[in-house]
């Protein structure tokens, strides 16, 4: 019954690598959830799918990064620390984002910028700098991006 499980859950777990990125921790969460094997099991599964490249932990920072850059607007602060939290390595979140290419980076932090200056009701220039500084860093871009385009700004 045991083994019946295991073959189960592996299978499970090798589908869902085959459908999109997975990290480690996606997998761990997911074996957890389905209750079908113990901890060491899991860790064999896990073993498993990094040997056989379903799981490449380096792919997936790659893969997050321009994702959620390209459709998320997401900036590199935010998607470093999403990476940490999904206990991606240093090494593999450095590589996934050199990915994104620095000036197309630059050209939509100032467009999302500006979109955001046209919804933004403020009193005043600094009331308008503030909102905008909270947006940018909300959305996890380097602090020098945003303080450059709000100190751009004209009353």
């Amino acid at each position: 019954m045991k083994d019946d499980n295991y073959s189960l859950a592996l299978g499970k777990a090798m589908a869902l690598c085959s459908r999109g990125e997975k990290c480690i921790k996606d997998i761990q969460d997911k074996l957890a959830a389905w209750k079908l094997t113990n901890e060491k099991e899991n860790q064999t599964i896990i073993r498993e799918l990094v040997n056989n490249s379903f799981i490449d932990e380096r792919r997936y920072a790659s893969s997050y990064t321009l994702d959620k850059c390209r459709f998320n607007k997401w900036g590199r602060v935010k998607i470093r620390a999403m990476l940490k939290i999904r206990g991606i390595k240093e090494k593999d979140i450095e590589h996934g984002l050199e990915m994104i290419d620095h000036d197309s980076y630059v050209r939509m932090i100032k467009k999302e910028m500006d979109i955001k200056r046209k919804s933004v009701k403020a009193t005043n220039l600094f009331d308008l700098k503030g909102k905008l500084f909270r947006f940018g860093a909300s959305r996890g871009y380097e602090k020098e991006y945003v303080y450059d385009y709000t100190n751009s700004l004209q009353s």
